[in-house]
């Protein structure tokens, strides 16, 4: 199930911490930002009962993949306007091939969206460096979605909590001890969590990565030159009066000059900021 971000230990904590994620409901105004889901064909990855709900309160015609590797479960090609992924139900080894069912079914310009976490926020020290790593890695503009013509968008959002000594209750049970060093963070019933959304859309020559760029996108053929004018063509070519020399430059002009190239060298030479 694809309802929270990471599921706890104790299931039985999953209905507070539902209440507790996104409690300013900013991941679906995020999502609804591409498009309404009302009156259209939505296909869901993942069994997700709180995720489905909400989707068919906005008004989509829903359709549940409960496991994506099983084709039986996919609706018929070019049928759906838009995919939906949350969480565990986007991430894994066969993402690609999740990836290729979503273009099957979506139609022209319809949308795959991806909410995965984003890290780099107080949920770092519960998720441990290893899974902190992976997120930062995918966010990368080398990392797996943006190489396959993914976009990022990111969403800053809070677990809250009523208060400090509820939500360190509550973290705790649902953790254990791995939970200890966010609740020792906690100086308000709150903590931050950052979200990615990654957006895809079915238009291969715009949107997708340089591989399937090159492997969808027809050879174009050159523009022909254009014809000359008769009137151009019969004018007489004039010689043009030949320039004067420039003046030699002196020994402190080049060597600024070469100063000036060098230094623009050093500093094009740094290393490229990556967000």
């Amino acid at each position: 199930m694809a309802d929270l971000p990471f599921e706890p230990a104790d299931a039985g904590s999953t209905q507070r911490l539902f209440r507790a994620v996104d409690a300013e409901g900013k991941i679906p105004r995020a999502l609804e930002a591409h498009g309404s889901f009302a009156g259209r064909d939505v296909v869901l990855f993942g069994a997700s009962r709180q995720r489905a709900r909400w989707l068919t309160e906005a008004g989509a015609r829903l359709t549940v993949v409960a496991e994506p590797a099983a084709a039986p479960d996919w609706p018929s090609d070019a049928s759906t306007d838009i995919v939906v992924a949350f969480w565990a139900a986007f991430d894994g080894p066969d993402r690609a091939e999740q990836l290729a069912h979503a273009e099957r079914v979506l139609r022209p310009e319809g949308q795959l969206l991806v909410v995965l976490d984003y890290g780099r926020d107080d949920l770092d020290v519960v998720r441990g460096p290893e899974r902190t790593a992976s997120l930062v890695a995918w966010s990368r503009r080398d990392g797996w979605f943006l190489s396959q013509g993914f976009r990022i968008r990111v969403i800053h959002t809070f677990w809250r909590f009523e208060t400090i000594e509820e939500g360190g209750e509550l973290l705790r049970a649902a953790y254990g001890p791995a939970a200890e060093p966010a609740i020792s963070r906690l100086r308000r019933p709150r903590l931050t969590h950052n979200v990615a959304v990654y957006h895809w859309t079915r238009d291969v020559g715009a949107s997708s990565g340089p591989e399937r760029r090159a492997a969808a996108e027809p050879a174009r053929r050159a523009a022909p030159a254009p014809r000359p004018c008769p009137r151009a063509a019969a004018e007489p070519v004039r010689r043009a009066a030949p320039a004067a020399p420039a003046p030699r430059p002196g020994p402190r002009a080049v060597s600024a000059a070469v100063a000036a190239v060098e230094s623009a060298h050093g500093a094009a030479a740094g290393p490229e900021s990556i967000a």
